[in-house]
């Protein structure tokens, strides 16, 4: 039964025309990118830090190198727009068209039901993660050799190159780690979308939360204290672009986003039981 349900959580999910309009937007922003490189002088910088450092340029302006740098920047600003997005709908979304009472007269407790839409949209989160790193790849690609080695740069905080093996390795590994991320994002949503508000204020504080606890990692006079922050963790898929990778952070990143979704989670479904939906 519990399968069942989920599988028409899904197909309620994929059925809605707004679910795919992050996809469309991260395919015309992926190409827009990979344009822009191709088409301007935009990777003379990299081109000049990797000369100064002695490598070879041609062996690392490639598809990896230039699809990391795309997927940093999606990570930071679509990524958590269409997640939370999603999250803030998934409860409050159907209180407004009228639809939950309908939904609870099934033999459904009201905990199953959150647990339910928090799987499903582990699934959509998910998708938008493999989405944003295959077509990423894929697009870059078409304007860049396919199978050359993977510069990272980050001012201040990444620098790294690998040959294409190992940067696919590392590609497709801090993707997956990407995906807690998404799901913390989509978690958060979530929550608010438990209590009694519209879809748009859930996404708005969602977003909002997030953006406050990265202001305030960013700040130099918190910097000692920045590992208390939310946004700290969330980063954690850039450790796996590093060198060498930091596991013990990553371990330690990993099982804080681990314990905050059970922590959403269980306050989103505390809200949900003690929510008053017959009036």
């Amino acid at each position: 039964m519990f399968l069942l349900q989920l599988r028409n959580e899904l197909w309620k999910l994929f059925a809605k025309k707004r679910t795919y309009i992050g996809l469309g937007m991260f395919l015309i922003a992926q190409n827009a990118v990979i344009l822009l490189f191709r088409f301007t002088r935009a990777t003379n910088a990299m081109k000049r830090t990797l000369e100064g450092n002695g490598y070879d340029v041609t062996d690392y302006m490639s598809a990896l190198t230039l699809s990391t740098l795309m997927v940093i920047i999606m990570a930071h600003t679509l990524l958590p727009l269409y997640v939370a997005l999603m999250g803030g709908d998934f409860v409050a979304k159907e209180a407004e068209d009228g639809t939950l009472r309908m939904i609870l007269s099934r033999p459904i407790s009201r905990v199953r039901l959150i647990i339910l839409k928090w799987l499903a949209g582990g699934v959509f989160s998910a998708g938008m993660v493999v989405s944003l790193g295959l077509f990423g790849w894929l697009f870059s690609a078409i304007w860049f050799p396919a199978l050359g080695g993977m510069f990272v740069w980050v001012p201040g905080e990444v620098f790294s190159v690998y040959g294409f093996g190992a940067g696919a390795g590392h590609y497709a590994a801090a993707h997956l780690a990407m995906l807690a991320k998404a799901q913390t994002i989509m978690t958060v949503a979530l929550m608010f979308s438990c209590f009694n508000m519209k879809p748009a204020a859930a996404t708005v504080l969602a977003l909002s939360l997030l953006l406050i606890t990265r202001i305030l990692m960013e700040i130099p006079y918190f910097h000692d204290l920045k590992h208390w922050f939310l946004a700290y963790h969330l980063d954690v898929w850039h450790l796996f672009l590093l060198q060498p990778t930091p596991w013990p952070r990553i371990a330690e990143s990993m099982s804080i986003l681990a314990a905050v979704n059970v922590s959403l989670v269980v306050i989103g479904c505390t809200a949900f039981h003690l929510r008053d939906i017959k009036s």
